[in-house]
């Protein structure tokens, strides 16, 4: 039954796997942001993000099983700390913006991390700020505020968090971008993981409660959704061009909006939908000419 699936699977085009490792991780990363908001009612964020990282860990430990200390040889280790610390900062302050806030505004938010990505290159990294670039990062940020509606509402913390978490998102993508010149992928996300777990142990004591029954069941689950989303995410890139699957993150926006109807009475308005688009899309834009110019770079030409 496997080797007929597999088999099924290495016969589908390229870009059919590459939509439905992208689907895969939309569905992955929407079950765990519902489960993380359930959670918050009785666990600390702090708490959660540490379960989060350490359920994550357990997963690649046949990985560690098979590649032994290979992946930990790095002449970067305070890039990849930095790294670390940032992808902490930016999970707590998402995780806990997902227990104040409905969980379709904080993923309509999320979008714009790759629009801080973009920013953060041009300051950090002296990458150049050409026309089409600007007016998608414009874009974007005229989705936030059609989402925030600033003068008409007012500005909630979770809403706020989940901006701190996109800019501190977008810093570690400038990270890793430094860090892929001289790391393979394997010791990038090995030391992830690991150092994840690490600084978030110590914050989590802090505030420790002892989970109980059935919560050790979720608080797994958000590790395991959390980790199988991003490797279906990478694995989607690996699969088909940015262009064809980026799109299909929108989902996301679609998946929690159905969840947080379903299981906490949560309705986005219009101006969520509306400001996601936005947001999205500009997001997007950004991520396939990323794309296209390095592989324009690579073919040793090309402009931004």
């Amino acid at each position: 039954m496997i080797s007929r699936l597999s088999a099924t699977w290495a016969d589908l085009p390229g870009t059919t796997r590459g939509i439905v490792m992208m689907l895969l991780s939309t569905l992955g990363f929407s079950a765990m942001h519902a489960i993380i908001r359930h959670l918050s009612a009785d666990l600390h964020p702090l708490q959660i993000t540490f379960f989060r990282n350490f359920f994550g860990l357990v997963v690649f430990v046949p990985w560690f099983l098979r590649y032994g200390l290979a992946p930990l040889r790095t002449r970067n280790l305070k890039l990849h700390a930095l790294r670390a610390a940032l992808n902490v900062c930016a999970m707590f302050a998402f995780f806990t913006a997902l227990g104040l806030t409905p969980i379709a505004r904080v993923t309509a938010l999320g979008f714009t991390a790759p629009i801080f990505a973009t920013l953060l290159a041009v300051a950090v990294l002296g990458e150049t700020f050409r026309l089409r670039r600007s007016i998608a990062i414009v874009c974007g940020f005229l989705g936030t505020l059609v989402v925030l509606r600033p003068g008409f509402q007012s500005i909630d913390t979770g809403s706020l968090l989940t901006l701190l978490s996109a800019l501190l998102w977008g810093c570690t993508l400038i990270v890793i971008k430094v860090l892929v010149r001289s790391e393979s992928a394997i010791t990038i996300t090995s030391y992830m993981n690991i150092l994840l777990t690490l600084l978030s142990v110590v914050p989590a004591l802090m505030v420790w409660r002892t989970p109980v029954g059935v919560e050790w069941l979720w608080l797994l689950a958000v590790g395991v959704l959390g980790t199988l989303a991003q490797i279906a995410i990478a694995q989607s890139l690996k699969e088909a061009e940015t262009g064809v699957v980026m799109p299909f993150d929108f989902c996301k926006l679609i998946w929690v909006s159905i969840l947080g109807y379903l299981f906490f009475a949560e309705v986005p308005g219009v101006t969520v939908w509306a400001g996601g688009a936005i947001i999205f899309a500009a997001s997007t834009y950004i991520a396939i000419r990323e794309s296209r110019l390095a592989r324009a770079r690579r073919a040793g030409g090309g402009s931004g």
